[in-house]
């Protein structure tokens, strides 16, 4: 049975906001269905599907626009989709309204009114590091798995793996985020898209040719683009610029972090984005 739900608790009401205007302007489901996969595996390619029981199920903490539940949802008994954003949920319940294994829950992740020990598996893609507290929203996160259920999670990183030079270019970035992130949304918008035209897009064809010519790209910013659509970098544009509460977390951190909320076995995907890690409830 459901706990009753709690008051809201470890939310940026900001971030929430902000979030419920991107998702409400940036329709996933027009994005293309093999780009949508490409970006999923690059995800989920270490979640062990096949260790799920039958009927699994689990949640998506954070379920923003529903994108990544699509395809999670006709994998398994039943999903969750929980997000504190009321304009969010509204479109993801959009676009799962042909899949009904799903249900839809308006909370953040210390809130959430499922059972401790209940879920069979869950995940959090970028979310995490948008909350004050990310470590105790990644402890209420395996709180509602049962023993030895997998969790999936993706944060930002701290550029760790990366040159000083790359780091650099990331703080010269972060100022134009703290401004652009304080504007009312048309203003925002157009900010955003405005760099998706003139930063992002060049820079991702640069890497696709750089790959083209055999070469590797990967130490290239933004290069984790070059097979993605406009669409996707205006949405990723004002994901990263449009957004009030951003933290980074290194390698080492994460891992410390999710050993403290009872994942154990924790593995890293060594592939972009970084980092994707997995764990299992203790």
């Amino acid at each position: 049975m459901a706990e009753p739900a709690r008051s809201p608790a470890n939310i940026d009401a900001g971030t929430v906001a902000a979030f419920g205007d991107e998702w409400s302007r940036f329709d996933q489901g027009r994005l293309d269905d093999a780009e949508l996969a490409r970006h999923f595996e690059r995800y989920f390619g270490i979640f062990p599907w096949d260790a799920l029981p039958a009927g699994a199920c689990g949640f998506d903490m954070g379920c923003g626009s529903g994108r990544w539940a699509k395809l999670v949802a006709p994998r398994v008994g039943h999903l969750t989709c929980i997000d504190p954003s009321p304009a969010a949920l509204a479109r993801a319940r959009a676009l799962l309204s042909g899949i009904e294994n799903t249900s839809f829950l308006e909370a953040g992740a210390d809130a959430a009114p499922l059972a401790p020990a209940s879920q069979d598996f869950g995940y959090s893609l970028g979310v995490l590091h948008h909350v004050p507290d990310t470590a105790a929203a990644l402890a209420a996160c395996t709180r509602l798995l049962k023993p030895g259920a997998p969790f999936l999670l993706y944060l930002y990183y701290r550029f760790d793996n990366r040159p000083a030079w790359f780091r650099a270019i990331w703080k010269g970035s972060d100022l134009f985020r703290a401004g652009i992130s304080r504007l009312p949304p048309g203003p925002k918008a157009l900010a955003t898209d405005a760099i998706a035209l003139g930063v992002y897009w060049p820079l991702a064809r640069l890497a696709a040719l750089v790959e083209r010519a055999g070469a590797d790209p990967s130490s290239l910013p933004l290069s984790y683009y070059r097979d993605a659509s406009l669409f996707t970098m205006r949405t990723d544009s004002r994901d990263r610029f449009g957004t009030p509460l951003e933290q980074r977390f290194t390698r080492a951190e994460i891992a410390g972090m999710m050993a403290d909320a009872g994942l154990v076995d924790i593995v890293f995907s060594e592939a972009e984005p970084y980092w994707v890690a997995l764990g299992w409830r203790r």
